[in-house]
């Protein structure tokens, strides 16, 4: 819109410089020719002599010729606004295509291109250079997801063996060493299991499938540690694109951290419907000040260091992320929390360009 005004109103007040000169110097012109000429003779007495009719045509001409001029920069305007906007529209078609690949792809679709044909213009440069950023960036996380699967497999491999060295190796009469050690072995594998699947998360969906995420809520609240706290669940039939493993991982994750940071005897309530999970306990007041350290990585809020690594939350937010949803935390009346996933405006396949 704006390329058409610029264009329709250079047109326009171009078009309107030539028509005033033009009108403007054919004013002049018929004045001198129809200007009339001092008499030779004294004129007689009496009312003075009629104009010339030469002077009343130069008077319509120009009186003509201005109405035209007038009807003419109207017909222009229509006419130019409707040429600009065309043209307009023909040469913001490449920005428009790069903005669309821009918001389509993700991290599961890096290989795409914008392959922009035609003349080696600016808007030629600037999509050969937007390819060629995609494909540093597709380069880049490859090798962080090759990263990955080695670090999961030269971490996890020592992990296994010193618990093992450590279950047959050490007899039960040492005493209380060996059930630290053990626990201390168990707290490293959950821990590099908990940085692992972080990684994952946030590098996107490999090979998104749809999975039943009313299922995955009720098999991930089975097997849920309760202790002491009442857990109800209440869920709906939904279907979300997405990684079944990475759904149960979140879900468990919120759920735990319902379970782990509540009162004894507390209640936490699991809900799914219209595509909205929520997890709400009861619990401790959560500081306000304090609650953009609740999505952050290794922050642990009212707790001590042997109850978690703080990364729970920052992994359920990951996972979300990565299906195209976000969690949202707000104080729960009485103390604990109140978290919603909201899958709502991608269920039934709708998040397929995530």
């Amino acid at each position: 819109m704006r390329l058409t005004l610029t264009y329709t109103a250079l047109f326009l007040l171009t078009s309107a410089v030539l028509l005033v000169s033009v009108n403007l110097s054919l004013h002049h012109r018929l004045t001198v020719e129809t200007r009339p000429r001092a008499p030779v003779a004294p004129l007689p007495p009496g009312p003075p002599p009629a104009p010339e009719p030469g002077a009343l045509i130069a008077r319509e001409v120009v009186t003509y010729q201005w109405e035209a001029a007038g009807v003419a920069i109207v017909v222009m305007a229509v006419v130019s606004l409707a040429v600009g906007w065309f043209f307009a529209g023909r040469m913001l078609r490449p920005v428009h295509r790069i903005t669309a690949t821009a918001r389509r792809l993700s991290l599961s679709n890096l290989h795409e291109r914008i392959a922009l044909a035609g003349p080696r213009d600016e808007l030629r440069e600037l999509a050969d250079t937007f390819d060629e950023m995609l494909a540093r960036l597709e380069r880049s996380v490859e090798g962080q997801r090759r990263f990955i699967a080695t670090a999961s497999h030269e971490l996890r491999t020592p992990l296994a063996v010193q618990r093992a060295a450590i279950e047959i190796g050490l007899p039960d009469d040492v005493g209380p060493i060996k059930g630290k050690l053990l626990a201390a072995n168990r707290r490293s594998e959950r821990l590099i299991d908990a940085l692992l699947v972080l990684a994952q998360a946030e590098h996107g969906l490999d090979a998104p499938a749809v999975v039943d995420l009313d299922e995955v809520v009720r098999f991930a609240v089975a097997e849920l540690d309760h202790g002491d706290v009442t857990v109800t669940t209440r869920t709906e039939p939904c279907e979300v694109l997405g990684d079944r493993t990475l759904l149960h991982r979140l879900v468990t994750n919120l759920a735990d951290n319902a379970v782990r940071h509540n009162v004894p005897g507390g209640t936490a309530a699991i809900t799914l419907a219209g595509g909205t999970l929520r997890v709400v306990n009861t619990g401790p007041v959560v500081p306000p000040e304090r609650f953009g350290d609740l999505f952050a990585p290794f922050r642990r809020i009212g707790t001590t260091r042997t109850q978690g690594a703080g990364l729970g939350l920052s992994i359920a937010a990951a996972i979300a992320g990565a299906h195209g949803a976000s969690v949202q935390a707000s104080p729960h009346p009485g103390g604990g929390l109140e978290l919603v996933v909201d899958f709502a405006e991608f269920r039934n396949g709708q998040n397929s360009g995530k």
